[in-house]
């Protein structure tokens, strides 16, 4: 389980969202976006579910906050990157939402269900922000995937 002050798991991750030019993805790596600042990711179960929406169009509202105080954002769910694309599209979310198929980050990150009413294989949601030397400086995580994130508290712990 990852605690506040460890050092956050590194990964390479797919997203269809914010694509190469010419290319339909593009990777997008831990390690290389925090040069640019420090990092929101929230993990989520599912594109195109009711609260996942909710939860994804509140970042993206909160947008200039986190920019402000030069933090980036991503999602992670399991889903397809084509699909996150479309649910990009729909939600006019202009950070990556980036692909865990299979669910080795959520798993590294102590975020997956075994078991998700009767599914397997998809990510808690929660929230951890990692700061420009890769350490993590905020951590949300939830069990009930009807629990949002407190949004004020998220900006405020960066």
């Amino acid at each position: 389980m990852l605690n506040i002050g460890d050092k956050a798991p590194e990964f390479k991750l797919m997203t269809a969202n914010n694509p190469e030019e010419g290319k339909p993805l593009r990777e997008f790596e831990l390690s290389k976006a925090l040069g640019e600042g420090s990092l929101i990711i929230a993990f989520f179960p599912a594109s195109f579910t009711g609260i996942c929406e909710q939860e994804m169009c509140s970042f993206r509202d909160n947008l200039k906050a986190f920019e402000e105080a030069n933090c980036n954002v991503v999602g992670i769910s399991v889903d397809m990157p084509f699909a996150q694309k479309k649910f990009a599209e729909i939600n006019n979310i202009s950070f990556p939402l980036l692909s865990d198929l299979g669910g080795k980050v959520s798993q590294k990150y102590g975020v997956y269900y075994d078991d998700f009413i009767g599914l397997s294989g998809v990510s808690k949601r929660s929230v951890f922000i990692i700061n420009k030397n890769g350490e993590i400086t905020y951590k949300w995580v939830t069990e009930n995937p009807a629990i949002v994130p407190n949004y004020k508290e998220v900006i405020d712990s960066i």
